[in-house]
Protein backbone atom coordinates (compact mmCIF):
# COMPACT_ATOMS: atom_id res chain seq x y z
CA UNK A 1 0.00 0.00 0.00
CA UNK A 2 1.21 3.44 -0.87
CA UNK A 3 -0.11 6.64 0.23
CA UNK A 4 0.30 9.99 -0.97
CA UNK A 5 2.09 10.50 1.94
CA UNK A 6 4.52 8.23 1.08
CA UNK A 7 4.46 9.56 -2.54
CA UNK A 8 5.04 13.41 -1.02
CA UNK A 9 8.47 12.12 0.98
CA UNK A 10 9.79 10.21 -1.75
CA UNK A 11 9.31 13.09 -3.94
CA UNK A 12 10.21 15.47 -1.59
CA UNK A 13 14.02 13.16 -0.82
CA UNK A 14 14.58 13.35 -4.74
CA UNK A 15 14.27 16.98 -4.70
CA UNK A 16 16.90 17.02 -1.21
CA UNK A 17 14.02 19.01 1.14
CA UNK A 18 12.10 18.65 4.30
CA UNK A 19 8.52 18.38 4.14
CA UNK A 20 6.53 21.71 5.60
CA UNK A 21 3.52 20.63 6.91
CA UNK A 22 0.66 22.72 8.30
CA UNK A 23 -2.17 22.10 10.70
CA UNK A 24 -4.93 24.19 10.76
CA UNK A 25 -8.74 23.77 12.89
CA UNK A 26 -11.39 21.56 10.61
CA UNK A 27 -14.27 24.59 10.37
CA UNK A 28 -12.59 27.54 12.14
CA UNK A 29 -13.45 30.24 12.29
CA UNK A 30 -16.41 28.76 9.90
CA UNK A 31 -16.87 25.97 7.35
CA UNK A 32 -16.22 28.40 4.19
CA UNK A 33 -13.82 30.03 5.65
CA UNK A 34 -11.95 27.33 6.61
CA UNK A 35 -12.44 25.08 3.29
CA UNK A 36 -10.90 28.14 1.41
CA UNK A 37 -7.58 28.38 3.89
CA UNK A 38 -7.25 24.16 3.03
CA UNK A 39 -7.30 25.47 -0.70
CA UNK A 40 -5.14 28.17 -0.28
CA UNK A 41 -2.30 25.67 1.95
CA UNK A 42 -0.27 23.88 -1.02
CA UNK A 43 -0.18 27.23 -3.18
CA UNK A 44 1.50 29.01 -0.17
CA UNK A 45 3.56 26.35 0.12
CA UNK A 46 2.42 23.19 2.47
CA UNK A 47 3.51 19.56 1.39
CA UNK A 48 1.40 17.90 3.90
CA UNK A 49 -2.15 19.45 5.31
CA UNK A 50 -3.15 17.96 9.23
CA UNK A 51 -6.51 19.21 9.82
CA UNK A 52 -7.75 19.09 13.12
CA UNK A 53 -10.79 17.16 13.98
CA UNK A 54 -13.11 19.30 16.18
CA UNK A 55 -13.62 18.09 20.02
CA UNK A 56 -14.74 19.46 23.42
CA UNK A 57 -12.21 17.97 25.58
CA UNK A 58 -8.96 18.66 23.63
CA UNK A 59 -6.36 17.57 26.42
CA UNK A 60 -3.25 17.34 24.53
CA UNK A 61 -3.70 21.34 22.88
CA UNK A 62 -2.54 24.58 24.22
CA UNK A 63 -5.19 27.72 24.61
CA UNK A 64 -4.81 28.13 20.59
CA UNK A 65 -6.01 25.23 19.70
CA UNK A 66 -8.16 24.58 21.93
CA UNK A 67 -10.04 27.80 21.20
CA UNK A 68 -9.92 26.72 17.86
CA UNK A 69 -11.63 23.61 18.19
CA UNK A 70 -14.17 25.45 19.98
CA UNK A 71 -14.84 28.54 17.62
CA UNK A 72 -15.26 25.77 15.12
CA UNK A 73 -17.76 23.70 17.07
CA UNK A 74 -19.26 26.57 17.52
CA UNK A 75 -20.06 27.35 13.72
CA UNK A 76 -21.68 23.99 14.01
CA UNK A 77 -18.71 21.92 12.75
CA UNK A 78 -19.01 18.04 13.08
CA UNK A 79 -16.73 15.27 12.03
CA UNK A 80 -19.16 14.57 9.15
CA UNK A 81 -18.82 18.26 7.99
CA UNK A 82 -14.90 17.75 8.22
CA UNK A 83 -14.96 14.90 5.80
CA UNK A 84 -17.38 17.08 3.59
CA UNK A 85 -14.68 19.67 3.36
CA UNK A 86 -11.48 16.59 2.64
CA UNK A 87 -14.02 16.04 0.02
CA UNK A 88 -14.05 19.52 -1.36
CA UNK A 89 -10.31 20.03 -1.33
CA UNK A 90 -9.96 16.81 -3.06
CA UNK A 91 -12.13 18.21 -6.18
CA UNK A 92 -9.19 20.37 -7.16
CA UNK A 93 -5.82 18.92 -5.21
CA UNK A 94 -5.80 15.39 -5.40
CA UNK A 95 -1.52 15.28 -4.71
CA UNK A 96 -1.45 16.98 -1.36
CA UNK A 97 -1.32 14.64 1.28
CA UNK A 98 -4.27 15.12 4.17
CA UNK A 99 -3.40 14.24 7.63
CA UNK A 100 -6.63 13.98 9.86
CA UNK A 101 -5.64 14.79 13.70
CA UNK A 102 -7.10 14.39 17.05
CA UNK A 103 -9.09 12.46 19.53
CA UNK A 104 -10.58 8.91 19.62
CA UNK A 105 -13.92 9.68 21.12
CA UNK A 106 -15.10 11.47 17.72
CA UNK A 107 -14.41 8.70 15.52
CA UNK A 108 -15.86 6.17 18.11
CA UNK A 109 -19.06 7.89 18.11
CA UNK A 110 -19.35 7.62 14.64
CA UNK A 111 -18.61 4.12 14.42
CA UNK A 112 -14.77 3.04 13.45
CA UNK A 113 -15.54 1.09 10.34
CA UNK A 114 -17.98 3.93 8.71
CA UNK A 115 -15.50 6.58 9.57
CA UNK A 116 -12.88 4.71 7.99
CA UNK A 117 -14.83 4.06 4.96
CA UNK A 118 -16.04 7.77 4.78
CA UNK A 119 -12.34 8.94 5.48
CA UNK A 120 -11.14 7.35 2.48
CA UNK A 121 -13.76 7.84 -0.18
CA UNK A 122 -13.42 11.67 0.78
CA UNK A 123 -9.70 11.44 0.40
CA UNK A 124 -8.05 11.21 4.01
CA UNK A 125 -4.36 9.88 3.60
CA UNK A 126 -3.41 9.33 7.54
CA UNK A 127 -4.45 9.87 10.66
CA UNK A 128 -2.81 10.70 14.26
CA UNK A 129 -5.37 9.94 17.31
CA UNK A 130 -3.59 11.59 20.00
CA UNK A 131 -5.39 9.08 23.17
CA UNK A 132 -4.85 6.45 21.93
CA UNK A 133 -1.47 4.16 22.98
CA UNK A 134 -0.14 1.01 21.28
CA UNK A 135 -1.96 -1.23 23.56
CA UNK A 136 -5.22 -0.20 21.59
CA UNK A 137 -4.24 -0.72 18.48
CA UNK A 138 -6.89 -3.12 17.92
CA UNK A 139 -9.39 -0.27 18.59
CA UNK A 140 -8.34 1.81 15.21
CA UNK A 141 -5.02 1.86 14.20
CA UNK A 142 -5.20 -1.86 12.87
CA UNK A 143 -8.58 -1.01 11.00
CA UNK A 144 -7.32 1.75 9.51
CA UNK A 145 -3.90 0.21 8.02
CA UNK A 146 -6.15 -2.53 6.65
CA UNK A 147 -8.79 0.08 5.02
CA UNK A 148 -5.57 1.72 3.24
CA UNK A 149 -4.71 4.71 5.95
CA UNK A 150 -1.48 5.56 7.33
CA UNK A 151 -1.78 5.33 10.93
CA UNK A 152 0.96 8.16 12.50
CA UNK A 153 2.21 8.03 15.87
CA UNK A 154 3.62 10.76 18.53
CA UNK A 155 6.88 10.10 20.12
CA UNK A 156 8.02 12.46 22.75
CA UNK A 157 11.39 13.37 24.38
CA UNK A 158 9.74 10.67 27.35
CA UNK A 159 9.44 8.07 24.26
CA UNK A 160 12.81 5.96 25.92
CA UNK A 161 14.49 2.82 23.91
CA UNK A 162 12.56 0.52 25.38
CA UNK A 163 9.30 2.13 24.71
CA UNK A 164 10.56 3.41 21.00
CA UNK A 165 9.59 -0.04 19.19
CA UNK A 166 5.99 -0.41 20.52
CA UNK A 167 5.66 2.98 19.38
CA UNK A 168 6.76 2.19 15.85
CA UNK A 169 5.08 -1.05 15.43
CA UNK A 170 2.48 -0.36 13.71
CA UNK A 171 3.52 3.37 12.63
CA UNK A 172 3.40 4.29 9.03
CA UNK A 173 3.48 7.24 6.69
CA UNK A 174 5.77 9.05 9.20
CA UNK A 175 6.67 9.57 12.81
CA UNK A 176 5.39 12.53 14.60
CA UNK A 177 8.40 13.99 17.21
CA UNK A 178 7.11 16.39 19.60
CA UNK A 179 10.25 18.30 20.39
CA UNK A 180 8.00 19.69 23.33
CA UNK A 181 6.71 17.77 26.36
CA UNK A 182 3.42 19.19 27.46
CA UNK A 183 0.66 21.02 25.46
CA UNK A 184 1.10 23.19 21.72
CA UNK A 185 2.46 26.03 21.84
CA UNK A 186 4.27 26.26 24.96
CA UNK A 187 7.64 26.60 24.48
CA UNK A 188 10.28 26.82 22.02
CA UNK A 189 11.84 23.73 19.91
CA UNK A 190 15.52 23.69 20.96
CA UNK A 191 17.02 22.70 17.32
CA UNK A 192 20.08 21.01 18.66
CA UNK A 193 18.40 19.05 21.03
CA UNK A 194 15.59 17.97 17.94
CA UNK A 195 18.24 16.99 16.18
CA UNK A 196 19.85 14.24 18.61
CA UNK A 197 16.65 12.79 19.21
CA UNK A 198 15.40 12.79 15.17
CA UNK A 199 19.04 10.38 14.72
CA UNK A 200 17.88 8.00 17.91
CA UNK A 201 14.62 7.70 15.99
CA UNK A 202 16.33 6.83 13.01
CA UNK A 203 18.01 3.86 14.84
CA UNK A 204 14.64 2.03 14.84
CA UNK A 205 12.79 3.35 11.52
CA UNK A 206 13.57 3.95 7.94
CA UNK A 207 9.98 6.06 8.35
CA UNK A 208 10.77 9.86 7.94
CA UNK A 209 10.39 11.64 10.94
CA UNK A 210 8.66 15.30 11.45
CA UNK A 211 9.02 17.73 14.41
CA UNK A 212 6.16 19.66 16.06
CA UNK A 213 5.54 21.73 18.58
CA UNK A 214 7.43 24.95 19.30
CA UNK A 215 8.36 25.81 15.80
CA UNK A 216 6.95 29.51 15.21
CA UNK A 217 9.17 31.66 12.78
CA UNK A 218 11.07 30.67 9.58
CA UNK A 219 13.96 30.29 10.80
CA UNK A 220 12.73 27.97 14.08
CA UNK A 221 11.72 26.14 10.87
CA UNK A 222 14.78 26.10 9.12
CA UNK A 223 17.22 25.22 11.42
CA UNK A 224 14.19 21.81 13.02
CA UNK A 225 14.27 21.39 8.57
CA UNK A 226 18.23 20.70 8.78
CA UNK A 227 18.04 18.18 11.15
CA UNK A 228 14.46 16.52 10.64
CA UNK A 229 12.03 15.32 7.17
CA UNK A 230 9.82 17.84 8.05
CA UNK A 231 8.67 20.44 10.36
CA UNK A 232 4.88 20.96 11.36
CA UNK A 233 3.52 24.46 12.01
CA UNK A 234 -0.12 24.81 13.58
CA UNK A 235 -0.44 27.21 16.73
CA UNK A 236 1.35 29.69 15.10
CA UNK A 237 -1.10 29.56 12.19
CA UNK A 238 -4.29 29.73 14.50
CA UNK A 239 -2.88 32.50 16.06
CA UNK A 240 -2.63 34.55 12.96
CA UNK A 241 -5.69 33.15 12.08
CA UNK A 242 -7.36 34.22 15.59
CA UNK A 243 -5.91 37.71 14.79
CA UNK A 244 -7.44 38.36 11.67
CA UNK A 245 -10.83 37.98 13.30
CA UNK A 246 -13.44 40.69 13.97
CA UNK A 247 -14.65 41.53 17.37
CA UNK A 248 -17.28 38.77 17.20
CA UNK A 249 -14.70 36.31 15.98
CA UNK A 250 -15.69 36.09 12.57
CA UNK A 251 -14.07 36.03 9.72
CA UNK A 252 -12.45 39.51 7.76
CA UNK A 253 -11.23 39.53 3.91
CA UNK A 254 -7.89 39.16 5.51
CA UNK A 255 -8.80 35.70 7.45
CA UNK A 256 -7.61 33.89 4.41
CA UNK A 257 -4.49 35.69 3.47
CA UNK A 258 -3.07 36.41 6.63
CA UNK A 259 -2.57 32.21 7.06
CA UNK A 260 -1.54 31.88 3.29
CA UNK A 261 1.03 34.82 3.99
CA UNK A 262 2.28 33.52 6.77
CA UNK A 263 2.15 29.50 5.34
CA UNK A 264 4.68 30.74 2.57
CA UNK A 265 7.34 32.12 5.01
CA UNK A 266 7.79 29.34 7.06
CA UNK A 267 7.27 27.29 4.02
CA UNK A 268 10.15 29.70 2.63
CA UNK A 269 12.39 28.71 5.66
CA UNK A 270 11.92 25.33 5.67
CA UNK A 271 13.11 25.57 1.70
CA UNK A 272 16.11 27.49 2.69
CA UNK A 273 17.44 24.89 5.28
CA UNK A 274 19.19 22.54 2.89
CA UNK A 275 20.71 24.73 1.08
CA UNK A 276 21.76 26.17 4.13
CA UNK A 277 23.37 23.09 5.35
CA UNK A 278 25.19 22.24 2.77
Amino acid sequence: MSTRIDARFAELKQQGRSAFVTFVMAGDPDPKTSLDILKALPKAGADVIEIGMPFTDPMADGPSIQAAGLRALKGGMTLRKTLAMVRDFRKEDNATPIVLMGYYNPIYIYGVDSFLADAKTAGVDGLIIVDLPPEEDTELCIPAIKAGLNFIRLATPTTDDKRLPAVLANTSGFVYYVAVTGITGSAAADSKVVGAAVARIKRHTALPVCVGFGIRTPEAARAIAENADGSVVGTALVDVLKGSLDVDGRATPKTVSAVADLVSALAQGVRGAKQAAE
